[in-house]
């Protein structure tokens, strides 16, 4: 039955225009994407500031978590080996601000600031393979490394099956 529907969506879409066929068709794939993929064997090399970072993924999860306040938090866990380093890289979400925006972050990890500059970018080399969006970096003066997730990062994600379930989940049960 789907795919008749999808046939008759497409079928509709040429009549009305190339631009509203492809647009169609950029949702219809979206969509047949959501939760089949899978983390486990995923390789891809991405640029991150001119430079390229072959990533390969290990395994993932996801799960809840009750932040201070109450607050519902989704975590997500990704082992990843980014050029040759391999770690597990957690991005904790929530829901903030007056429109209750669903926003990620993560922090990189280790002491010296060269190595937590690696880290960042290693960091935002998997976002981006998995999501197809680089996250936001932001620099503390106190040497503080923040990567921010927001917009799409969330639906990007939710094309693996092994997050796909949680993060549906934790969108609709947080959501406005």
């Amino acid at each position: 039955m789907a795919a008749d529907f999808v046939r008759i969506i497409l079928q509709r879409a040429e009549k009305a225009g190339k631009e509203v066929c492809e647009k169609a068709k950029e949702i219809i794939e979206e969509g047949m994407s959501r939760g089949s993929l899978t983390l486990k064997g995923f390789e891809k090399e991405v640029e991150v500031d001119g430079r390229k970072h072959v990533v390969k993924l290990i395994d993932g999860s996801a799960e809840f978590d009750v932040g201070r306040g109450g607050r519902k938090l989704l975590r997500i866990k990704i082992t990843a080996e980014v050029d040759g380093v391999r770690r597990e890289y957690v991005t904790t979400y929530g829901r903030y601000g007056s429109n209750n925006a669903a926003k990620g972050f993560a922090y990189a990890r280790c002491d010296a600031p060269e190595v937590r500059e690696a880290d960042a970018k290693r960091f935002s080399a998997l976002v981006e393979a998995l999501t197809g969006k680089k996250p936001r970096i932001r620099r503390r003066s106190d040497g503080t490394i923040k990567l921010e997730c927001y917009g799409g990062h969330p639906e990007g994600f939710a094309r693996y099956a092994e997050l796909a379930d949680a993060i549906k989940r934790w969108l609709e049960e947080t959501g406005q």
